[in-house]
């Protein structure tokens, strides 16, 4: 079995665990040498598999207790601000990253619709459109737009280097964020970046970040449907 789809298979049986209660909050897990030995799998391999549960808020680290389970928190899944990077090698593929376009211009306004500035006056944008691959496949499609009178020092950043979304995470502090989450159907320019046909259903996150009342950056990540899925775990309270 391929190891991308025993790390899927490690995945969703751990969170049924937990998820139907067997691993109820507060459970301490069997250590990973353990876990890795039941399934017959490598440490790396369940290593990436609990790595990718406590990214989802199902699991906690703790000192001295090792790992428990946590009541899950819908922001660890669908509000977090998150590496795609570092959420395609947590499922245990390659990440390979390609920027399709840049562009610097005034904002127009589509440009002020998207970012939503608290005044009229005028300002410039970094616009940019990058494919995410996983294992050398495309696994999301990337379009920006970045307040260069937020962030100016986005004008000298290399993005075809570095994906603009973790460079802004690493340098630009971020204070509030709204995302916008919806099925649509595949553009054809989208489709033929993500290789699906015109129409194919996608998952689309549109998402605006702002720092103190500023808007910082705009971006929509389209995922094909059948590829992707969001999980969002919450308790009472």
């Amino acid at each position: 079995m391929a190891e991308g789809t025993l790390h899927e298979r490690i995945v969703t049986e751990l969170r049924e665990r937990i998820t139907s209660g067997v691993w109820p909050s507060g459970h301490r897990i069997p250590f990973e040498t353990e876990m890795a030995a039941d399934f017959g799998v490598s440490r790396m391999t369940m290593n990436k598999a609990l790595a990718q549960l406590t990214r989802e808020g199902f699991l906690e680290r703790r000192r001295k207790l090792g790992t428990v389970v946590t009541a899950p928190r819908m922001q660890s899944a669908v509000m977090e601000i998150a590496n795609i990077g570092e959420e395609i090698r947590a499922l245990g593929q390659d990440y390979g990253y390609r920027l399709l376009s840049r562009n610097l211009r005034p904002a127009g306004p589509e440009d002020r619709q998207f970012l939503r500035p608290a005044d009229e006056a005028p300002f410039r944008v970094l616009t940019l459109e990058a494919l995410h691959l996983a294992d050398g496949l495309p696994f999301c499609h990337e379009s920006r737009v970045i307040h260069l009178g937020a962030v100016p020092q986005a004008e000298a950043a290399d993005f075809a280097a570095q994906p603009s979304g973790a460079w802004l995470l690493q340098q630009v502090p971020w204070s509030a964020a709204e995302h916008v989450i919806r099925s649509t159907g595949a553009s054809p320019d989208i489709a033929q970046a993500l290789h699906l046909r015109p129409g194919t259903p996608c998952l689309e996150i549109a998402r605006r970040t702002e720092f103190e009342g500023r808007p910082v950056t705009f971006a929509r990540l389209t995922y094909p449907g059948e590829r992707h899925q969001l999980v969002a775990g919450f308790a009472p309270g």
